[in-house]
């Protein structure tokens, strides 16, 4: 009888994958360079209709898609411009 295989061995000699490198739809690719401007460029660019047709919940995503892909390679600095930037599309969400 051959030894079953637990999920732990299977997780060790699992490749690390990230799904979010597979992500290819246009709808995350917003404009080059718009995550290193200020917030509320950021906020402003996302929200419109241009980069995200189906409101500003779409830029949303984007922005917390860019910020969860970068992780620890954000500096705090850039890490709370963008958090602002989510703050101030929270806003615009809430008054549209």
């Amino acid at each position: 009888m051959t030894p079953k295989r637990t999920k732990r061995a299977t997780r060790k000699t699992a490749p690390k994958r990230k799904w979010s490198a597979k992500v290819t739809s246009d709808s995350t690719h917003p404009p080059e360079g718009l995550f290193k401007k200020d917030a509320a460029t950021i906020a402003k660019t996302l929200a419109s209709k241009k980069v995200s047709p189906k409101g500003v919940g779409s830029g949303m995503r984007m922005l917390s898609f860019y910020i969860n892909r970068a992780g620890k390679h954000l500096s705090p600095r850039r890490k709370s411009v963008l958090n602002h930037a989510k703050e101030l599309l929270k806003q615009r969400e809430h008054h549209a």
